[in-house]
């Protein structure tokens, strides 16, 4: 069974750190595009930021470009999102998906691959 697993979510005040992991079991993805979305309560999903399949090229929305750093490590099989310098508008669900073979990091459809999901809640 093919799993995305998120973790590293947690509370933390405004102005602060968290790194979020997303371990994929199953298979291996390293011929995927990793891509990291959040959905706050009443907002719709957002795609934040996105990695090719060898992590030469990285995507980021203007809303977390300069504070959030995607990258990923294939002997772990895991991608992470170091997110810093923290606000309350993005506390939210972060979930990673995977798609195959993608060679330019952008806005992705069709992803193969969901995580569930890690809450993240930013107090000011």
């Amino acid at each position: 069974q093919v799993q995305l697993v998120e973790s590293g979510g947690g509370l933390v005040q405004a102005g602060g750190s968290l790194r979020l992991s997303c371990v994929g079991s199953g298979r291996t993805f390293h011929d995927f595009g990793m891509g990291w979305f959040r959905q706050a309560p009443g907002k719709e999903r957002e795609e934040i930021a996105v990695i090719n399949w060898n992590g030469g090229s990285t995507y980021y929305a203007d809303s977390v470009k300069g504070r959030f750093t995607i990258s990923r490590d294939h002997a772990k099989n895991t991608v992470y999102l170091q997110m810093n310098s923290l606000k309350s508008e993005d506390t939210a669900v972060y979930i990673c998906a995977a798609k195959f073979g993608v060679r330019q990091a952008r806005i992705l459809s069709n992803y193969d691959y969901w995580g569930q999901g890690t809450q993240v809640t930013v107090s000011s």
